[in-house]
């Protein structure tokens, strides 16, 4: 059935279609019978899963960058998701990059995308993520779902006060999300990669730990990485997570590496820049989970991100060391059955 589905939307832009495909799931979710039917199809099997002191119905989540604005929280808890992560989160809105900013590679089963961080401001989205948890305040399900908000700095603003971008937004979704992930790591605003740096983001956690740690309740921070940093990067990265106790990691964003793949290059050099993600970052976001994880034993949480499509793909993920995995391109491939097919496999 999403076979069809998908030669449909593959018709047309990938923005445009990523849109209208979640505004007609929207129309079929919007009464308790309609997403009951949606359950039905979607609906996966229980697999609880605790982490960070959360608990997950299951551990299959949504990676940030797909429901950028908390606008679709009902539509993917109703396709079964563990966790949605919304954003990445800015504290003033902007546009992003110019369009066309999203390009399918079919031959690769991967997508390229130079979004730019657009979303609606961190004001609107906690106004947003308000309403969502005064609308579900009541219900009695025993598995909420799991929300993360993904942080990160307007383009506009410099990279030594990258830190107060953050600080805005971690305030302003604090009392509204689940968990943090704070993201230095898109290769689609210019210089942010430079906060991958060890003393950078040794600024911006510790001073998002002292904000927390001030808070009624703490909510766990952690760190999305590049696949991209070299091997002293990332020992970088470990000696600083493991120095300042940060909770855990993403692992990881998206790749500026176009080798090995099957799509022409006259087709990428029309594409352009922009992170890749999808099959193609499979086995080096795996490697770079099981290297974390045996250099710490185990010590930083994991998130794994890059490549999922199937439930074996998820064990691989979780195998290497990762508690949690995260989907995305795999969604727009294999469609709105992919948590209950990953689920059923674990």
């Amino acid at each position: 059935m999403y076979q069809l589905l998908r030669k449909f939307y593959f018709n047309f832009d990938p923005e445009r279609a990523h849109y209208m495909a979640m505004r007609n799931l929207q129309l079929f979710t919007k009464t308790r019978a309609g997403k009951n039917l949606v359950r039905s199809f979607t609906e996966p099997p229980l697999k609880e899963t605790h982490f960070l002191n959360l608990k997950f119905k299951n551990p299959v989540g949504l990676g940030a960058g797909f429901d950028k604005n908390a606008v679709f929280l009902n539509e993917l808890e109703a396709l079964g998701f563990g966790f949605v992560e919304i954003g990445t989160v800015t504290p003033l809105a902007q546009e992003g990059n110019g369009k066309p900013r999203l390009f399918r590679l079919p031959a690769d089963k991967a997508l390229i995308n130079r979004m730019g961080f657009n979303n609606d401001g961190a004001e609107q989205i906690a106004r947003r993520l308000e309403a969502w948890r005064e609308q579900t305040a009541g219900s009695k399900n025993p598995y909420p779902l799991i929300i993360g908000g993904n942080i990160g700095k307007n383009k506009n603003t410099p990279n030594e006060n990258a830190w107060q971008d953050y600080a805005i937004c971690f305030n302003k979704l604090h009392h509204f999300v689940d968990y943090f992930v704070v993201n230095v790591s898109s290769p689609n605003t210019p210089g942010l990669r430079e906060l991958q740096d060890k003393e950078a983001l040794r600024k911006i956690l510790l001073n998002l730990e002292m904000i927390n740690n001030g808070k009624a309740f703490a909510k766990p921070i952690l760190l999305k990485i590049a696949p991209d940093l070299t091997q002293s990067q990332v020992d970088d990265v470990i000696a600083l997570a493991l120095e300042i106790k940060l909770d855990g990691l993403v692992v990881s964003n998206t790749t500026i590496d176009r080798s090995h793949l099957q799509t022409p290059v006259t087709t990428l050099t029309e594409i352009g820049a922009g992170g890749l993600s999808g099959k193609p970052l499979q086995s080096r976001s795996t490697a770079l989970i099981r290297y974390i994880t045996e250099q710490t034993n185990h010590q930083i949480p994991i998130i794994g991100s890059g490549g999922i499509f199937t439930g074996l793909d998820a064990r691989e993920k979780l195998d290497a060391g990762a508690s949690l995995v995260q989907i995305w391109t795999g969604f727009i491939y294999e469609g709105p059955t992919i948590v209950k097919n990953i689920c059923k496999d674990l």
